[in-house]
């Protein structure tokens, strides 16, 4: 992403247009980002209608010049009429006393100055400041839309637009959310450098008994945050790895032992490192961080045998997995990529229709319909749980926990097309929006998500 086009005193930066992102089923990249969507869709991303056609503009380049200011975020969104309307979003700036707190927090580990010099807004730095009562991301009741357009809704398809692209620039710019709660860049590093620098100076001074005592524990200050919010402070805990160990080859360690296949192995091995790292990676989330559950820990023999399917295995071990489970590779690969974009819960989808209650279904096209609210809405065909958009290749799939799931039509069946939602009309947008740009893949070419490789 390109830097700002136009910044006037470090209180004042103008982003360029971003471009249109079709087919993209999440705004942001980063935690931070994904906090900031959550502050406007809830906890719970159960998305509106005008929502849902927040994103769509958001996605297909509507959002013109996009202005931060402390406790602002303006912009032009062009709608349905021919002059764009003039919208913003206001959240609260931080007190003076919130941001003394939060100053002292970020310059009381040099690590937190270099993260954020690099882009990144750690973890660390945001526990640290709700310990001492500062919360640095928005919750969702202090967002307030405003739109020149005539719609009443709270936010409008518009106003939504604007939040979701700020999404976007947080991913490559704390210092977005960080200007929108009152200070610039400039002003800040400036006054972190400065604060760092006394705290080094006194510890240079310290006693020297001090001084080589090794750790001294938890700072007195978070002790005292932490103890009027009713908690104990925790040390700070490890980095959490960026990757997977690496798996030593096993085809070199000499010749292996009858029926021992060492590729077989060396995928299995790969696959138990990636999945201990994805468990310590939730492990060291933050409280504040969506957790994505990694998956049931206990699978059936079938449900296992399709996870390892859908972790890429060499062609000779996705034969095995073929010929033990009695499937074809095209219906193993399949079920493979229901595995990508669910899990387990993704499998009974795939093959097993049921009846769910019509209300569920009157709901949903209901749903649709608002959200299409002065364009054609696609129309839809319904079987059982099933809603099939008539003259496309895309069909809804509606799960028993209440999620819909996208599928496509490929090679004369319905392939799983990516994760669910409870929100009908997310699931519908992304699901037409990649049937506009994205190639379908074919099991066995490069590329494809589940194919052997």
């Amino acid at each position: 992403m390109s830097r700002p086009e136009k910044a006037d005193d470090g209180l004042t930066r103008t982003f360029p247009p971003l471009p249109a992102a079709r087919g993209r089923r999440s705004f942001a990249e980063s935690w931070w980002g994904n906090a900031w969507v959550e502050a406007l869709e809830g906890k719970q991303r159960l998305a509106t209608g005008r929502l849902a056609r927040g994103r769509t503009y958001a996605r297909g380049g509507n959002v013109g010049e996009i202005t931060v200011t402390p406790g602002r975020v303006a912009a032009r969104v062009q709608g349905s009429r021919p002059a764009p309307y003039r919208t913003s979003m206001d959240i609260p700036q931080l007190s003076p006393r919130d941001w003394e707190l939060l100053l002292d927090t970020a310059a009381g580990q040099a690590g937190h100055i270099a993260a954020l010099l690099d882009r990144d807004m750690p973890t660390t730095l945001v526990d640290a400041a709700a310990r001492a009562g500062v919360r640095l991301l928005p919750r969702q009741g202090e967002l307030t839309p405003n739109c020149s357009c005539p719609d009443w809704g709270c936010p409008c398809k518009h106003a939504a637009a604007v939040f979701y692209q700020v999404a976007r620039l947080l991913d490559h710019d704390p210092f977005v959310l960080l200007l929108l709660r009152g200070r610039g860049e400039r002003e800040l590093m400036d006054e972190l450098q400065r604060r760092n620098a006394v705290q080094a100076a006194t510890e240079d001074t310290a006693p020297q008994h001090l001084a080589t005592a090794g750790p001294l524990g938890v700072p007195a200050r978070d002790v005292f945050a932490a103890a009027r919010a009713g908690t104990t402070p925790l040390p700070t805990p490890p980095p959490a790895p960026d990757r997977p160990g690496q798996v030593a080859p096993f085809a070199s360690a000499g010749d292996p032992a009858p029926g021992v296949d060492p590729s077989a192995l060396e995928f299995l091995a790969a696959d138990t490192a990636a999945r201990a790292a994805r468990l310590l990676c939730q492990a060291l989330l933050s409280s504040d961080v969506p957790h994505q559950p990694v998956g049931p820990l206990e699978l059936s023999v079938d449900e296992d045998l399709v996870r390892l399917a859908a972790a890429e295995p060499p062609p000779e071990a996705f034969a095995r997995l073929c010929r033990h489970g009695g499937r074809t590779p095209q219906a193993l690969t399949r079920a493979a990529r229901a595995w990508q974009h669910g899990g387990a819960a993704a499998l009974p989808v795939m093959d097993e229709a049921w009846d769910p209650d019509p209300s569920q279904l009157n709901l949903a096209r209901g749903a649709i319909k608002q959200a299409w609210e002065g364009e054609q809405a696609p129309r839809l065909r319904t079987a059982r749980n099933r809603l099939t958009v008539i003259g496309r290749d895309a069909q809804l799939r509606l799960a028993t926990d209440g999620r819909w799931y996208p599928y496509r039509k490929e090679q004369g069946g319905w392939w799983p097309a990516g994760p669910a939602d409870r929100d009908v009309t997310a699931v519908l947008e992304g699901l037409l929006s990649s049937l506009d740009i994205m190639p379908i893949p074919v099991p066995g070419q490069r590329g494809s998500p589940a194919a052997p490789r």
